[in-house]
């Protein structure tokens, strides 16, 4: 094994020690919570209490459908169904001065002097050297993430939230709005009064060397090719789930994979990377800039990102979130673990060929997988053992992420639940570097492409018809999708006919499947402006689904045409020669 390491200087965001952050109704203090949230802005502000339930689209329509005033406001939001970035972002949009953020005892099972911790950067990496790396010897001009929020955000007690609702006025929220605190009336606000909200937050930005670790087994065939595992090692509490399990998981397959190449003989014709990330917890950050440091040569040679972040959080239920050229690999590696939830195999007892259903989810941006998707165009995984029915581990992020509170979820099985997801990754991890043949596939791209398409036409012949659109057209974004489920059939041709015996050939074909994920990164957009450039997968006015919603005419036609191409640009390097392109448009 050959270790090495890299190092960043990032900025991260504290709490400073000499001036706690504060919540305050009127001149009095009910808050001075431990809890906080890096990259918020700084300052104070005061504004009418505002209660936006979990800050979604759909509960500030609430809001404004009860003339809610939120210019200015301080908007109370519980957590949970967004992130915490997205919460803030939403907010701001619509005017909001602040932002405060408490968990309500109906969704966490906390007591009511819990403190959350966590980050509300709208983005991944050093937000102050947004698409570059952080290293010390590198010069750049001021500059700052467009992810980065406009407004003060504060974490608080569920205790301090109920300060907060009992002096709230307004009309009662309605059943979706309301929660579980005891003695509290849920009330929308936006009420005038002398007992308005005063927030501060005074963090701070503190200049911090972080490390990456590394380890590699080199392949003994294509050594530049390889697989890459990784775990975050940082927590804001205790973090048995949230680090400690997957950075243990790391450990053992590095040792493990390692013994078989010593040992029994084993050789691996790419090489397996596996990478401990520092500052995870400020939004993947350690791993960010990793990928930005080599954002000019990491897709041609990491072929797949596995990550084991969150992998063992319950027992009960299996998730999974991938880019669709992995979902046959993970098919066929559920097959080969055996079930740690009953008899048979994984496969098996999440559904068998009905199992994409009920495993796998969009992959979101708070998912440490993400950045190597959305930013770096490399087919990423991340995967969780869970409880029965949670949609995620309620303790991450707090002083309770603990070995009992984990033990509690596993059924006392967490070694178990290790066992099982060390297995998988290890699997997967296997496939992919010992076949000739890398096993990504095809066929989950044509259909996720296609839905996408879908949902484009059907937009914009909605807008067509109602009169609200002219003069524009999904005919040329309809013929990239021919084309490109013509070269993914051509593709699938050239494999069965190429001798997969032929490590000239395969690397050949690996060149092009390789070629897929990079491609579908919008050119047209700026790593600073827009990081996650993934024209399906990614965030921002470039993708399919935030096309599938616009409304302006001008921005929808350059979209569009901007998609197409990219699209195209994707099908033209499936091809083996430029004279092979079927270019149709």
């Amino acid at each position: 094994m050959q270790p090495w390491k890299d190092e960043h200087f990032v900025q991260l965001q504290k709490q400073d020690s000499e001036r706690p952050n504060r919540v305050l109704i009127g001149s009095e203090e009910v808050g001075r919570p431990k809890g906080y949230l890096a990259y918020s802005a700084m300052g104070t502000v005061q504004g009418k209490a505002v209660y936006g339930n979990y800050g979604r689209q759909q509960d500030l329509d609430v809001l404004q459908k009860n003339n809610v005033e939120l210019k200015g406001c301080v908007m109370l939001l519980r957590a949970g169904n967004l992130s915490f970035a997205q919460q803030v972002f939403n907010a701001a949009r619509l005017g909001a001065s602040a932002v405060l953020i408490y968990p309500d005892p109906q969704d966490y099972p906390y007591t009511d002097t819990t403190e959350l911790y966590g980050h509300v950067h709208l983005g991944s990496g050093d937000p102050y050297t947004p698409g570059f790396p952080s290293f010390n010897h590198t010069q750049f001009p001021p500059t700052q993430s467009s992810g980065l929020p406009s407004i003060p955000a504060q974490t608080i007690t569920a205790l301090t939230a109920a300060r907060l609702l009992e002096k709230m006025g307004g009309p009662v929220a309605d059943g979706g709005f309301q929660g579980n605190l005891s003695s509290v009336t849920y009330r929308l606000g936006g009420v005038a009064s002398d007992d308005n909200v005063t927030v501060e937050v005074h963090n701070t930005l503190v200049h911090t060397q972080i490390h990456n670790v590394f380890g590699v087994i080199k392949g003994f065939s294509d050594p530049d090719r390889y697989v890459v595992l990784g775990a975050q090692r940082d927590a804001w509490g205790p973090g048995y789930a949230k680090a400690t399990m997957g950075t243990a998981i790391l450990m053992e397959l590095a040792r493990a994979l390692h013994d078989m190449v010593e040992n029994d003989g084993f050789r691996p014709l790419r090489s397996i990377v596996f990478a401990s990330w520092s500052a995870g917890e400020y939004g993947s950050v350690g791993a960010t800039e990793w990928l930005e440091a080599y954002v000019s040569s990491l897709d041609r040679k990491a072929f797949t990102y596995i990550s084991l972040d969150g992998a063992v959080a319950g027992r009960g239920a299996f998730t999974a979130s991938a880019s669709p050229l992995l979902n046959d690999l993970l098919a066929s590696s559920m097959k080969e673990v055996n079930c740690p939830l009953g008899a048979g195999s994984l496969y098996d007892s999440v559904g068998g060929p009905q199992w994409a259903k009920k495993v796998l989810r969009p992959m979101q941006m708070e998912d440490p997988a993400y950045p190597f998707l959305a930013f770096s165009g490399i087919p990423s995984i991340s995967f969780h053992f869970v409880s029965t029915n949670a949609a995620e581990y309620p303790f991450y992020g707090t002083p309770l992420d603990t070995a009992d509170h984990l033990g509690y979820a596993t059924s006392q099985r967490p070694g178990e639940m290790a066992v099982a997801a060390g297995r998988l990754a290890g699997v997967m991890a296997l496939q992919l570097v010992h076949a000739h043949m890398l096993p990504l596939r095809l066929q989950g791209y044509a259909s996720s492409v296609f839905q996408a398409v879908v949902k484009v036409n059907r937009h914009v012949d909605q807008l067509s018809r109602a009169g609200a659109l002219r003069g524009v057209t999904t005919q040329w974004l309809s013929s990239a999708l021919g084309s490109f489920r013509s070269a993914a059939r051509a593709f699938n041709s050239d494999v069965a006919n190429t001798d997969l015996s032929n490590p000239q050939a395969c690397r050949a074909l690996n060149d092009r499947i390789m070629a897929v994920e990079h491609h579908l990164l919008s050119p047209y957009v700026s790593l600073t402006d827009v990081p996650f450039r993934h024209l399906l997968l990614g965030h921002g006015a470039h993708t399919l689904a935030a096309i599938a919603e616009l409304t302006d005419g001008q921005q929808l036609h350059t979209q569009l045409a901007l998609a197409t191409w990219t699209l195209q640009g994707c099908v033209n390097a499936m091809a083996t020669h430029l004279w092979d392109v079927d270019n149709q448009i």
